[in-house]
């Protein structure tokens, strides 16, 4: 795919379009599951620049920044708004389905927690994305859908 993304013959909407479709389908696979932190988060950003800097053909060295660059792309930073409304639909589906994924996802099953700080949850990371609002809120909301549809999408519309 490097000879396609870079090649200046092609416009750069046409790439843009390659990249969203044979590229990142592969790096987003099973992101519904992820837990992402703050670092895992920079990484992804991080990577979604790398593929833009590539496709401009924008050397290291080239003191430009983020901005610039997405400025010269005419995009915005997608990569980690789309996992998470992904993240967000499947949650939707895991918890009106009700089954041993709902208690996995609530941590409602049995047993003594491990020692030391506890792992971060995906329904905390997804907390702090949808808004204000508990995790009770958000587990309230799930059950009518068009208000999970709508919650979802404000939040995809804000960004990260």
């Amino acid at each position: 795919m490097k000879t396609i993304l870079t090649n200046k013959h092609i416009s750069i909407e046409t790439r843009k379009r390659a990249l969203r479709c044979y590229i990142e389908p592969v790096l987003m696979y099973g992101c519904e599951a992820w837990t992402i932190s703050k670092q895992i988060q920079n990484k992804l950003e991080a990577t979604e620049m790398w593929f833009l800097r590539r496709m401009l053909r924008i050397p290291w060295i080239a003191k430009k920044t983020n901005e610039r660059v997405l400025n010269e792309a005419n995009k915005r930073r997608s990569l980690v708004r789309t996992i998470r409304k992904r993240q967000a639909t499947f949650l939707g589906h895991v918890m009106r389905r009700g089954k041993l994924e709902h208690l996995v996802t609530t941590g409602k099953f049995e047993g003594k927690r491990s020692r030391g700080r506890q792992r971060e949850k995906i329904m905390d990371g997804l907390a702090t994305w949808l808004g204000p609002g508990q995790v009770s809120d958000i587990l309230a909301a799930v059950k009518d859908r068009d208000l999970w549809r709508d919650m979802i999408a404000n939040a995809y519309k804000q960004g990260t």
